[in-house]
Order: structure tokens, then C-alpha cells, then sequence
């Protein structure tokens, strides 16, 4: 487990975030996900705090069909547009995170597409 600290472009968003990435990450092939080419790192609860501008978030709550209400809370910046994480993390927007660190991360593939969360879709390279 390591503390992360990341930004929006702007920088007017900072946050920090308690993530390991040698245990997983994920990228999805959701309708959602596949558009912003969303690569997570799961932080625990609690586990992403803002440092600086809260005030400054805007929340893009998704739903998909098989779920009653929306459960995935995607934050993005009001001023850059930059979505810095969702609710259990993001990898995007991290400041301090190398290019080694990155590169050794385990990537799990969900076939969000067809709401098959533990099963790897046949073609993944795009995302």
C-alpha cells in the first residue's frame, strides 16, 4: 500500500489516494469506461481523499441497466473537465506514480459490456 497524491490539469483538484497497485487494477469495456479509457486502481474506503478543491468536483453518477440505482460516483473538475477519480480510484491523474510503477501494475479486463464483471471480453488490447 502506497499514498498517492494526484490532480486535475488545472490543478484546482488534488487529492490523495492509498492504492497498491501490485495487487490489481482494472480496465473496462463498459459503454462508460471504453469512451474515457478508464484504467482503476481500487482504493478501500476512505482510502481517496481531497486535499484541495471538494468544492471545485462535479459527480456523474452511473447506472447501468442491471442495477437499480446509480453506484458508481465519477468526479470530474468544473473547470478542466479532468475526471481526477470515481469513487474507488483512478490511475489517470496521478502526480507521483512512475512509469515503472505503472508498467508492473496487474491489469484485470471486465467485460462490462455485457455486465460480466469477472469474465476477461475476447479483445481487450483497445482499452
Amino acid at each position: 500500500m502506497k499514498t498517492f497524491h494526484g490532480s486535475c490539469t488545472c490543478r484546482a483538484v488534488q487529492f490523495e489516494a492509498d492504492l497498491d497497485l501490485t495487487a490489481s487494477t482494472t480496465r473496462c469495456n463498459c459503454s462508460f469506461c471504453k469512451k474515457a479509457r478508464l484504467w482503476f486502481g481500487m482504493a478501500k474506503q476512505g482510502g481517496v481523499r481531497v486535499t484541495q478543491g471538494a468544492d471545485q468536483l462535479a459527480d456523474f453518477q452511473r447506472k447501468p441497466a442491471s442495477k437499480p440505482e446509480p453506484y458508481l460516483h465519477l468526479y470530474f473538475c468544473k473547470h478542466c473537465g479532468v475526471r481526477p477519480f470515481s469513487a474507488g480510484g483512478g490511475l489517470c491523474a496521478l502526480d507521483d506514480v512512475t512509469d515503472a510503477e505503472l508498467a508492473a501494475a496487474p491489469i484485470k479486463y471486465a467485460d462490462g459490456a455485457h455486465n460480466d464483471w469477472k469474465t476477461e471480453p475476447a479483445i481487450h488490447s483497445y482499452l
